[in-house]
């Protein structure tokens, strides 16, 4: 499985980003998928995720109310609208699939248990 994420920029506090993320390869046993953001010194942090069938969505408690992670599985595609962006949402995000995960380690392994990352893309919010 090939992850390409794309939509990064420079945004002003208060704008909006809209990131992508298009799942290529043997995508069948991918049960679950997941945005990441890192930022330089720090540690990976998991921002939303999402099942494959869409069902079950999670948020990381600062993004919830401004952040909305979507699915569309006729295009192996997940989105992260961002807004309301924030300084300090400024970080490189990363999308990731994983297969055969538990909801509590979609959302609680950091990261360890998905199997596929895409590059990155790096957002930047000024204030």
């Amino acid at each position: 499985v090939q992850l390409q994420a794309s939509g990064g920029g420079l945004v002003q506090a208060g704008g909006s980003l809209r990131l992508s993320c298009t799942a290529s390869g043997d995508t069948w046993r991918v049960n679950a998928l997941g945005w990441f953001r890192q930022v330089p010194g720090k540690e990976r942090e998991i921002v939303a995720a999402i099942s494959r069938s869409g069902d079950h969505t999670y948020y990381v408690e600062t993004v919830k109310g401004r952040f909305t992670i979507s699915i569309d599985d006729s295009k192996n595609a997940i989105y992260l609208q961002m807004n309301n962006l924030q300084p300090e949402d400024t970080a490189v995000y990363y999308c990731a699939a994983g297969e055969g995960m538990s909801w509590s380690e979609i959302v609680g392994s950091a990261g360890t248990a998905y199997n596929y990352w895409g590059q990155g893309t790096q957002v930047t919010v000024s204030s």
